[in-house]
């Protein structure tokens, strides 16, 4: 089974979603035979190339009810054992450590990958990691096994722009305008950073469903509406791509 992940390292409840995910991951019977591969999105492309302090950013786009959202945010983080600092968060335009992603995924694999995005994650949001300095993630992706050297010689040239501003453009072909959002199989997406317990019933569920397709030959197609998995509060918008 293949899970696409659409999500931004800027995104607090892209974090939320994957630790719940990863949580429904361990508990599923067929985890080993699931690749994970993360995608990349933006929700600000338009963002500026230099460091700027969260709350400021925040209070910018919402006024007075950003500090009461990102205490939502901390208590929910809580839970799941992750640690949200919007004091200490420094906002940067996200396309770069998204190009070191995807470098990542190239060069070492999905689980590489993985291991790099919950170190891009926790540094941002909680030790006040720049996602736009190539010294910092040139340290990021070091801590998560990967060749310093190598990340440092990548991230001092263009490579790989193309190709994730490619999967971005393709994000929104395929209607995605906000984040997490997961596509199972490449057929069935859920969007939001859905419960655990809901996180391992759609894997169990697309098992069940990839399995008999190899049966019987035929699409079966999910049991239910895609979109009524979808939480209310659980993701991060957008505008529409032309509205950019």
């Amino acid at each position: 089974m293949k899970v696409e992940i659409y999500s931004d390292i800027a995104c607090p409840w892209c974090y939320v979603g994957k630790a719940r995910f990863e949580r429904a991951l361990t508990a599923f019977p067929q985890a080993d035979s699931v690749e994970v591969v993360y995608r990349p999105f933006q929700l600000d492309p338009g963002a500026p190339l230099e460091p700027r302090g969260h709350r400021e950013v925040l209070a910018q786009k919402y006024g007075p009810q950003a500090v009461a959202m990102d205490d939502r945010v901390t208590q929910l983080g809580a839970a799941e054992g992750i640690t949200f600092d919007f004091d200490t968060v420094v906002e940067n335009n996200s396309l770069l450590a998204h190009r070191l992603l995807r470098f990542a995924l190239d060069t070492y694999g999905p689980e590489a990958q993985a291991r790099l995005k919950g170190r891009l994650m926790a540094g941002h949001f909680g030790e006040g990691l720049d996602i736009g300095d190539r010294a910092q993630l040139a340290d990021a992706a070091a801590a998560a096994g990967l060749d310093r050297a190598a990340v440092t010689a990548f991230l001092d040239t263009d490579d790989l722009r193309a190709e994730v501003q490619a999967d971005i453009d393709e994000a929104h072909q395929l209607g995605i305008s906000a984040v997490p959002t997961f596509v199972f199989e490449g057929q069935w997406a859920v969007q939001g950073g859905q419960e655990t317990s809901t996180f391992l019933r759609v894997l169990e569920q697309v098992a069940q469903q990839t399995a008999a397709e190899q049966d019987t030959g035929a699409d079966t197609g999910p049991d239910a509406d895609p979109d009524a998995a979808a939480c209310a509060d659980g993701v991060c918008e957008v505008p529409p791509p032309s509205a950019h």
